[in-house]
């Protein structure tokens, strides 16, 4: 099955100590200049998410939204969240932590992006895009 986002093994194990510290937690895609490659996690529901986001899909059980006009630049690639060292941005869970999500990106191939033309991300009221 081809997926929008995935996550790296060090991604996996942060969201279930986070989610063990906090419950289910929830990713949206900084879209700010500062934070513009690290995607903010939250505590799930803490973040209001509306018919300008669209859900990627999920990683370790959380979903992950970006906003749909991110989406435009975004949506011929694959991402991966991964972990770095460092602090990001203190409005995002794992700050404390001494780490920072982090995306890793390349393109779909035709292949994947004809496959994915079957499956259109919706936004967040589940209206596709």
């Amino acid at each position: 099955m081809i997926t929008r986002v995935d996550a790296t093994e060090k991604a996996l194990e942060l969201i279930a100590k986070l989610e063990a510290m906090h419950g289910p937690v929830m990713f949206h895609q900084s879209g700010g200049c500062c934070d513009g490659s690290s995607p903010m996690c939250y505590p799930r529901g803490e973040f209001r998410i509306g018919q300008s986001d669209v859900k990627l899909g999920e990683i370790g059980g959380a979903p992950f939204y970006m906003s749909a006009s991110q989406f435009e630049y975004w949506k011929h690639t694959h991402l991966t969240i991964d972990v770095v060292p460092g602090r990001g941005s203190g409005f995002s869970l794992e700050a404390p932590e001494g780490v920072r999500f982090m995306i890793r990106s390349r393109l779909f191939t035709d292949a994947e992006a004809e496959a994915l033309a079957q499956n259109p991300v919706l936004n967040g009221e589940g209206v596709p895009v």
